[in-house]
């Protein structure tokens, strides 16, 4: 085998990026723009609702534009450059009218924002400096909640043993599995299991899924049996995409074991309500 197979940096692709400084937080403004998703709004609208009430509860007004879709993330990681721009800069121009800073439920949507915008405008220098101010105030909801809100958690629920999924994206990207575990560990009585392939990939990585299908639906098969195996009654995540694909799979297995947004698992434990109800 040619020797041009391994020139490469010694175990290049295992190791994460270098993370980004930790961000510099404001004062709790007193509203925000909810990008909602495309995922959450059409299969998991009741987390956008919890995550809407979560905000308000701290005193936030939450604004909800209707015309938004789309954070161009499907296209730009599939390679349509031209698609993911045009997505992209109809959301810009949304964003940009109230210039409030913008809360997402989703550490991939987020890290689009934050991240990708930028790599995806290079081109523009007009259009890059608006794209540098939404990523400044830009934030994942658990990220928001804690660090800007200062959020404070009573439980009021059962005692309850669950895990933790975390997004390749929100540990990549946004760092956003520290923020989840710190507000899943104000909640005294739930008690969060670590189990074996929490940092491994959920094998949805948007269209990887339907181009690939059999290393896919391997991998999510290994996460579904890893979080049945961990001892917890129920799986929560921050991300809506994981969240579709590792139900989907557990749904397939006919398995009992199910997963839900991390918003309405928060909700639900500081109303004491059951789940679907609205305290």
């Amino acid at each position: 085998m040619s020797d041009l197979f391994y020139d490469a940096a010694p175990n290049a692709t295992r190791v994460a990026p270098e993370r980004e400084p930790e961000r510099h937080y404001p004062e709790k403004p007193e509203a925000v723009t909810l990008f909602g998703t495309c995922v959450v709004d059409l299969f998991f609208p009741e987390a956008g609702l919890d995550a809407i009430r979560l905000l308000e509860r701290e005193g936030v007004r939450v604004h909800f534009p209707q015309e938004q879709s789309c954070c161009g993330q499907p296209a730009w990681t599939s390679g349509y450059r031209d698609e993911a721009k045009a997505v992209a800069r109809a959301q810009l121009e949304i964003l940009d009218r109230s210039g409030l800073p913008v809360v997402v439920p989703s550490g991939s949507c987020a890290g689009m924002f934050r991240h990708h915008y930028r790599a995806l405008f290079a081109d523009e220098p007009d259009t890059l400096k608006r794209v540098e101010a939404l990523a400044e105030r830009t934030y994942e909801l658990t990220e928001f909640l804690l660090k800007v809100c200062k959020v404070q958690l009573s439980d009021r629920g059962a005692p309850s043993k669950i895990a933790l999924h975390t997004s390749c994206s929100a540990r990549r990207e946004m760092n956003t599995h520290l923020h989840a575990r710190e507000l899943l560990r104000q909640l005294e009585s739930v008690d969060r299991v670590d189990h074996d392939h929490e940092s491994e990939c959920c094998g949805f990585g948007g269209t990887f899924s339907v181009r690939m299908p059999e290393v896919s639906g391997a991998m999510v098969k290994d996460k579904t049996r890893s979080l049945m195996d961990s001892g917890a009654v129920e799986m929560v995540t921050a991300d809506g995409g994981c969240l579709m694909n590792i139900n989907g799979s557990l749904e397939k297995q006919k398995e009992r074991f199910r997963g839900r947004h991390l918003a309405s698992f928060l909700w639900e434990r500081i109303n004491g309500a059951s789940e679907g109800e609205v305290a």
